[in-house]
This record gives C-alpha cells, sequence and structure tokens, in this order.
C-alpha cells in the first residue's frame, strides 16, 4: 500500500481531481464511485498445496495455499483445532514492497485475512479436534500478494476462503483411542461460510469502492469490511487516524455489504460444487 509520505507526485494535486472526478459520478480508470473493478478466481492453481486459488481483482493479484498437518491444541482452547494466517508483500508486486522479513503491512494483512475466517467462524475450528486435549488438524493458510495496484485486502480473503472452501485434506480416525491415517481417502474442512471484504476509500464526504492504487495513495482513509455472511459483518479495519461522519460510516457499511454479496456470489460461481452450503 502507498503511503502519502512515499508518493513521488504533489498529493493535493491528485486529490482534488479525485474528489472532481468522484463529485461528478466518475474515476480516474473510468469506474462510478460504488463500482467494483472485474473480479477473477480460480482454484487449484498450486499442486502441492492441500487446496490453492488466485484471485484477480483488477491490477491486483493474490494466490493464497492452504497446508493441513496434526499437532497439538491450544492450552485456551483443547477442543479446537488451529488456523494460522501468514501473509507476504512479494517484492515483485510493487516498488512500494521492499524485500525481507514480512513488514507491518504484511502482518496487517495476515492479521485482518485471519480476523475474517476466525470471528466468521467460517472454518468449524471444534470439528478439527480429532482427540481433544491430545490431537487437533491444523490449518495453514499462506497469502501472496502478487502484483499490486491497489486494495490488497478483499482479493486476499476471496483467495484464503476459496483455498480452504476447496481444499481436501488427508482423513484420521481415533481407532481404540488411537489416531490413524485412513489411506487413500480425503475429506474436504468443514467449511461452513464463505468471507468476503470490501475495501472503502473515503476522500473528504465522497466514498468510493475498491480503490485502485493511485486512488489510495491520494484517499484521507479507508475502512476494509470483512463480511461472513450477508448480513454478518466479521471484521472491520480503519486504515489511518481520522474522524468518520456517522452518515460516512452507514454509507461504507450498507454499500460494501451488497458488494460483499456480489463478490460471494462470484465466489460461488467459481467454486462449483466443490463447496456447498450446509444444511440448518
Amino acid at each position: 500500500m502507498y503511503r502519502l509520505g512515499e508518493k513521488p507526485y504533489p498529493t493535493q494535486i491528485v486529490q482534488q481531481k479525485l474528489y472532481e472526478l468522484i463529485s461528478s459520478g466518475r474515476r480516474i480508470d473510468g469506474r462510478a464511485p460504488n463500482q467494483h473493478r472485474p473480479v477473477k478466481v480460480e482454484v487449484d492453481v498450486v499442486q502441492k498445496a492441500e487446496g490453492s486459488a488466485m484471485v484477480s481483482m483488477g491490477g491486483t493479484k493474490v494466490i493464497a495455499g492452504v497446508k493441513f498437518d496434526l499437532g497439538l491444541p491450544y492450552p485456551d482452547t483443547p477442543d479446537k483445532g488451529n488456523l494460522t494466517v501468514n501473509a507476504e508483500l512479494l517484492p515483485l508486486a510493487s516498488a512500494s514492497f521492499e524485500p525481507g522479513p514480512p513488514d507491518e503491512r504484511a502482518i496487517e494483512l495476515s492479521r485482518f485475512v485471519d480476523r475474517c475466517l476466525r470471528e466468521s467462524q467460517a472454518l468449524r475450528l471444534d470439528r478439527l479436534a480429532l482427540i481433544p486435549g491430545q490431537k487437533v488438524g491444523v490449518v495453514y493458510v499462506d497469502v501472496y500478494v502478487l502484483d499490486y495496484d491497489g486494495n490488497y485486502f478483499a482479493p486476499a480473503v476471496l483467495a484464503a476462503t476459496a483455498a480452504i472452501a476447496t481444499a481436501r485434506v488427508q482423513r484420521h480416525e481415533v481407532r481404540n483411542g488411537v489416531l490413524a491415517r485412513v489411506e487413500g481417502e480425503e475429506v474436504p474442512l468443514p467449511v461452513v461460510k464463505l468471507p468476503t471484504a470490501v475495501m472503502m476509500g473515503v476522500l473528504r464526504e465522497r466514498v468510493i469502492v475498491d480503490p485502485n492504487a493511485l486512488e489510495e495513495a491520494a484517499l484521507e482513509t479507508s475502512v476494509v469490511m470483512g463480511w461472513g455472511t450477508d448480513d454478518e459483518l466479521a471484521a472491520i479495519q480503519k486504515n489511518t487516524p481520522g474522524l468518520l461522519p456517522m452518515e460516512v460510516l452507514e454509507e461504507i457499511v450498507e454499500v460494501s455489504r451488497t458488494i460483499a454479496s456480489r463478490l460471494r456470489r462470484t465466489l460461488r460461481e467459481s467454486i462449483g460444487d466443490r463447496w456447498s452450503e450446509p444444511k440448518e
């Protein structure tokens, strides 16, 4: 993500031009203020992963992979499996991404994806407790930003969701109190929801959906909202300091709810019968 102090162009000029365009119902790339960029979801893109997906959102591209293992439960949740999310902003994706250990932006991204999956309870961790207190399933989700043209949060959540929803992992069962592999059998992860996320940009009193890199650099603030279902807000993150007027926040919530529902439909169409919504 570009920061205000890193731009090689006058911020105020770009902000004014952007504001004028939004006020007239247009944007720099020709979209309407509430129009999302085209989204493409591909699954099974990494052969050695139990589940994987790549999401393209305009010029931003993110890939996610899932690995499954067995391990010990956390002491405070002995009856639940473990979920670990890691994210990397690859230097080849943007000149603003630097090589080396994950920086604060990568950590921020991994935490947001984790919250969307965990707080929505999309992945039923209680069903991964194979022997409560002794042996549980551990799900690792690795997210990589491959190309960056603004807003890597939404495609990261989509890619992670698609990867876990289509993953197939080794089946285990308890025999006489001992956990054993069932050779040649794979089962889906207990995914019961399809979380999605929407990034909203704010400039003065104007709101836009899914900012590209130039827009994101000039915004006064941005808000990312993760939705577990069409009516369930799972995570919210405001990326810069400052106050948001109540009417702007209300607009962000309602618009993001609508966009998140559309993204979920796109996701369902992309994964097809690889995932089915559980019946009540």
